[in-house]
């Protein structure tokens, strides 16, 4: 386990092609010769509660990082407030970290509401909103909100993933959307009506939304069931998910079943649905599924897997949650080691937006991280995967998601 931990140590910094500044020190508010402190609002509470487990993660990796040293010598100081997945919550949360905490940055806010909600407020004040938890196109704005950086896949990105996918394998199919009412629903929407282009309005027959305070989407998915649809694509947070799932497969409809990154988690979302009642729903992927057996030989996972038994100890080692914590809380280390002593917040976002071709060893094959100042969107294609009833399995070659690639 010792050696296992060590390589979690070693730099991923030759893929961040900015050039170190390791000029006189220069420090953001909340840092200091011995401390780094930066803070972030998470639902650990509220109806998408399950997110809260990302920054769990989080704050274990970075408890490792502290134990083997710090960040060039300094200790990190991570601040979690609950916001409970509602905006109003999200920016008095935020306030509190800025203006009470003073923390140097904010870091992987969950969930598109809360980010849309505060990011005026941050980039304003010139404050990095690192690493946002959403895959919103719109806050990827680098010539509006210079001081927001993504870090999931783009919803338009995903969406048009899959209506490529089914425009080369069924171009005759009848699809039925359920979405979320907010910008993360209608976002994902945009994508896929992009993707399948001028055979959109022939090919989705029905769609219906939900509010993320409904208690349940049972009419909704009735309703999509009598418009004759043989393909069902769900964007769907883990909650309405599994409910979702559950409901399909209860009143015997057997549609081609497509659900959105967000709603996919084997721990959150399949387990509580019914493994039996997941099995043969298609998704999509940018990281290693630690279900996934034919990872149990690789490095990367063996190397996750050992950070868990040290800094999550008893967690959920087939929650998909705790490598997307792992895996951006890693590169966000990688980028305060690059700044150096020069720990500006303008500095913070030179190194952020000069990440090149960045393969982390828990993303799936072909998948890498790039960054410039004008692209804000790091993760540009991802791979289909379908669920065998115990695991994620990836098909296929990575599809690049982007309006020009087809």
């Amino acid at each position: 386990m010792k050696l296992a931990l060590a390589r979690l140590a070693v730099p991923l910094c030759l893929a961040l092609m900015a050039a170190p500044a390791w000029a006189e020190k220069q420090y953001a508010p909340g840092i200091s010769d011995t401390e780094i402190k930066f803070g972030q609002t998470l639902p650990l509470s509220g109806p998408v509660s399950a997110y809260g487990q990302i920054g769990r993660a989080e704050a274990a990796y970075f408890r490792m990082i502290n134990d083997q040293g710090g960040v060039n010598g300094r200790k990190l100081e991570f601040v979690q407030l609950d916001d409970g997945y509602s905006p109003p919550r999200t920016v008095e949360q935020t306030r509190k970290l800025v203006e009470e905490e003073q923390v140097a940055f904010v870091f992987s806010t969950i969930g598109t509401p809360g980010n849309m909600a505060i990011r005026k407020y941050l980039n304003d004040r010139k404050v990095p909103q690192l690493w946002v938890g959403s895959g919103s196109s719109h806050l990827a704005d680098p010539e509006h909100f210079p001081w927001t950086m993504a870090f999931l896949p783009s919803y338009l990105v995903e969406g048009r993933v899959y209506a490529k996918y089914i425009l080369s394998h069924t171009p005759d199919a009848k699809v039925a959307v359920l979405y979320q009412n907010d910008d993360f629903g209608k976002d994902l929407l945009q994508g896929f009506q992009e993707g399948l282009g001028a055979a959109a309005a022939k090919m989705i027959v029905a769609s219906a939304s939900y509010e993320v305070s409904d208690p349940t989407i049972d009419q909704q998915v009735l309703s999509l069931q009598g418009s004759g649809a043989d393909t069902l694509f769900t964007v769907v947070t883990p909650k309405f998910s599994a409910q979702a799932i559950r409901k399909v497969y209860d009143i015997g409809w057997r549609p081609r079943y497509f659900v959105s990154y967000t709603g996919s988690a084997v721990a959150a979302v399949l387990k509580p649905a019914g493994l039996e009642k997941s099995v043969g729903l298609v998704s999509t992927a940018y990281l290693k599924d630690p279900t996934d057996p034919q990872w149990k030989g690789d490095q990367g996972y063996k190397d996750w897997l050992a950070w868990m038994e040290k800094y999550l100890p008893g967690g959920d080692t087939a929650d998909l949650f705790n490598v997307t914590g792992y895996v951006e809380a890693s590169v966000l280390v990688q980028v305060l080691k690059r700044c150096g002593d020069d720990l500006s917040r303008e500095n913070m976002m030179r190194q952020v937006t000069h990440i090149e071709n960045l393969a982390l060893p828990m993303l799936q094959p072909g998948i890498v991280f790039s960054t410039s100042p004008t692209d804000y969107t790091p993760v540009k294609s991802m791979r289909l995967v379908r669920f065998d009833g115990t695991t994620w399995v990836p098909f296929g070659d990575p599809i690049d998601g982007r309006l020009s690639q087809r």
